[in-house]
């Protein structure tokens, strides 16, 4: 018998929602139906402005949680038309919602994690029960409330042969590092994946991202200022620990790169590898027995982003996740199909190894239908 769940991302790269279909009978997991759609242009420009302190943001926040929860229901829509499933035979719908502050462990010793959402009005809207908040448990159980997915990495793409690494390139970079056998899973965020690099493409060429990376292919990479770059202290932190647009923004870009009349091209490029070479050395510094890496989120489509990866990590085979069965939009929300069926099966969501909470925690809020 069936056992769908259906799971909803947006991330940090702020391009849209993706959604899948998942079914978890006999313990496996089978991805029956993807559907994705781009935020209308007002919503996005909101959601961005929201990341930064601005006038009147309470009640700009609500709104745009109903927003999201309203383009949240036109995906759910999709993957019921398109499945011919109707909404009554999807146990949860897990929606993640879109984090516009992310403070963990800061200020009072536990901080916040800050999603805008209306989760009410997502299961109001479907008729299908909703799982949110899977952040703030973590939090308060000492934890970094992310990334939350290694678990979920696990399950999909452990082997017993080998050491396997996976990294979702979003608008951060995640690294789930995945021992052979029954080790340790850890994971952590590695810095910016493709927010800088898709916020420098807009400014410039007025294009949301730089498609398969040709504009930084174009440049060349600018050491010195690669070298500030890479001096921001989060980059040598040891895990558990997560980032964010609180900290990897254009203002952060702005003062990086000072006064200097650098050719956007070349500025292309070296956040292109800046991405590459920040996530190749906490691979080196925390995975060195990896011999897979598994790249999903949309940064997995950009080629040159790739060809990058595979020249600074020579003896690492590095793969896009599609090689190995789940094409890399689907991946995140399909983890959060997973995370919402752990929090009404009464299982914990996180690993304390990852986030660095005290214990395994349940995670997640139920909205029922």
């Amino acid at each position: 018998m069936a056992e769908l769940f259906i799971g909803l991302m947006s991330g940090t790269s702020l391009d849209g929602v993706d959604g899948v279909l998942a079914d978890f009978s006999d313990g496996k997991i089978s991805v029956q139906g993807y559907a994705a759609a781009p935020f209308p242009v007002a919503l996005r420009a909101e959601l961005m402005a929201l990341n930064t302190p601005g006038d009147n943001e309470l009640h700009r926040a609500a709104l745009a949680g109903n927003g999201l929860a309203r383009a949240y229901a036109g995906v759910v829509q999709q993957l019921l038309e398109d499945a011919g499933v109707a909404a009554q035979a999807v146990e949860a719908i897990g929606a993640h919602g879109q984090t516009v502050r992310h403070r963990p462990g800061e200020f009072d010793d536990v901080g916040y994690t800050l999603q805008i959402n209306n989760p009410s009005l997502l299961a109001e809207l479907t008729g299908i029960p909703v799982v949110a908040d899977f952040r703030s448990r973590d939090l308060a159980a000492g934890g970094q409330g992310a990334p939350l997915v290694p678990g979920f990495h696990h399950a999909l793409f452990a082997r017993r042969d080998r050491a396997v690494a996976v990294l979702n390139i979003g608008g951060i970079s995640n690294l789930s590092l995945l021992p052979a056998g029954e080790g340790t899973v850890l994971g952590f965020d590695c810095g910016p994946g493709n927010a800088l690099i898709d916020h420098w493409c807009q400014t410039y060429h007025g294009q949301p991202y730089d498609a398969g990376g040709q504009w930084a292919a174009s440049g060349r990479v600018l050491p010195e200022l690669l070298a500030r770059l890479l001096a921001e202290p989060y980059f040598s932190k040891s895990p558990p620990k997560s980032t964010g647009r609180d900290l990897f923004n254009p203002d952060w870009l702005a003062a990086c790169l000072g006064t200097s009349a650098a050719d956007p091209a070349d500025v292309q490029a070296t956040l292109t590898e800046l991405t590459a070479k920040a996530c190749a050395e906490h691979l080196e510094r925390h995975g060195p027995d990896s011999q897979l890496l598994v790249v999903c989120g949309g940064g997995a489509l950009n080629s040159h982003l790739l060809s990058r990866l595979r020249a600074l990590l020579p003896a690492v085979e590095v793969v896009s996740s599609a090689e190995r069965g789940l094409p890399p939009q689907e991946v995140e929300a399909a983890a959060f199909a997973w995370l919402a069926r752990c929090t009404l099966r009464g299982t914990p969501g996180n690993l304390a190894s990852v986030t660095g909470a005290r214990g395994a925690r349940v995670l997640g809020a139920i909205y029922p239908a």
